[in-house]
C-alpha cells in the first residue's frame, strides 16, 4: 500500500472475456471486488474478522467510467483507497490499470449490515480507526 492506495495484481483468463477476447465489462467490478477484499484483509479484516462480528458489506452504489479494453492474458493491477468514510458506509475509489495506463476507474459505496438481519450497523471501532488510518486523507468522514 502507498500513499492509501492498495493494490493487487490480476491477470486475464479466458472466463474474463467476450467473444472477441475484450473483458467483458461487468468482470472490471469483479477486479475492483478482489482489490477491495485483499485491501481489507491486508489491514487485518479477513473473512474471519467479519464473520465473527456479525457483519457483512453489500455494495450501495456503483459509477465506473470505462477508458480503455483489456484483453485476454494482460497483466492487470487493481486498486482501492477509501475516498469517504461514514459511520456505517465507506466509499472506495478504485482504478484498473494495465502497465500504468488506466483501463477503467471508479467509486463504489459499500455499507456495513449485521448478517442477522441485513440492517445498516456502524463499523466496528477498531475498523473504523484502521480505515481511517490507512485513508489518504485520514478518511473524510461523511
Amino acid at each position: 500500500m502507498t500513499d492509501g492506495e492498495f493494490s493487487c495484481d490480476l491477470r486475464v483468463y479466458i472466463e474474463d472475456t467476450d467473444a472477441g477476447g475484450i473483458v467483458y465489462y461487468v468482470n472490471y467490478l469483479k477486479f475492483m471486488e478482489r482489490a477491495r477484499t485483499e485491501f481489507m484483509r491486508s489491514l487485518g479484516f479477513g473473512k474471519d474478522y467479519i464473520f465473527n462480528h456479525d457483519l457483512m458489506f453489500v455494495v450501495r452504489d456503483v459509477a465506473v467510467e470505462y477508458r480503455r479494453p483489456a484483453q485476454l492474458d494482460d497483466e492487470l493491477q487493481a486498486t482501492a483507497a477509501i475516498a469517504r468514510l461514514g459511520g456505517a458506509s465507506m466509499v472506495f475509489s478504485q482504478v484498473v490499470k494495465r502497465a500504468g495506463d488506466i483501463l477503467a476507474q471508479g467509486e463504489v459505496t459499500v455499507a456495513c449490515v449485521d448478517r442477522s438481519g441485513v440492517r445498516p450497523r456502524r463499523l466496528p471501532p477498531d475498523m473504523a480507526g484502521a480505515l481511517q488510518a490507512a485513508s489518504p486523507a485520514g478518511g473524510q468522514q461523511q
